[in-house]
């Protein structure tokens, strides 16, 4: 039996909700790092999550450049989204490419935490696409109705101010 190599994963996201497709991102990421590396600390990404390092005053270029040249990063594909072509028109991410582990999702799922929280606010079941513990903490909180959404609509979180000022979360 081939001996496994521990692997420290850091993932971050709104996870709002946590969806099974989050969930599965570990899974990929821990099957590719036990076939070709030996894996220290990486960031585990989705492709969308990706792109967000050219997003203006997000990300500051000193904060990618460290991690991807010190961690790396470990990416998940997701349809609609072309984590190499982000590498590319990035000289940053270009610079430490061999760092950074594209890992193609060979089952393609098409679950989206936003579509999730829509679907929820307006009634509908998303039974089989977030695990039943989830769909429980969300009812027991009365969060994502059209209630908590009203109740709650002047309240914005970090990053999503960024789309109303010009104020960088990472210097807060």
């Amino acid at each position: 039996m081939k001996s496994r190599i521990p692997v420290i994963l850091l993932a971050c996201g709104s996870f709002n909700p946590t969806t099974n497709m989050h969930m599965r991102l570990f899974e990929l990421a821990r099957d590719h790092l036990h076939q070709t590396v030996l894996p220290e600390l990486k960031l585990l990404c989705g492709a969308d999550f990706l792109q967000t390092f050219k997003t203006p005053n997000l990300w500051k270029e000193e904060d990618i450049k460290e991690i991807v040249e010190k961690f790396g990063l470990v990416c998940i594909s997701r349809a609609g989204s072309d984590p190499s072509q982000y590498i590319q028109e990035s000289d940053l991410l270009t610079k430490f490419q061999h760092n950074i582990f594209l890992v193609k999702e060979w089952i393609q799922n098409e679950i989206s935490a936003t579509q999730i929280r829509s679907a929820l606010c307006r009634g509908q079941s998303v039974k089989y696409l977030i695990p039943d513990s989830v769909i429980a903490y969300i009812a027991h909180h009365n969060i994502y109705t059209e209630e908590s959404e009203r109740k709650n609509e002047r309240d914005f979180l970090q990053p999503l101010k960024l789309h109303n000022t010009t104020i960088n979360p990472l210097s807060d």
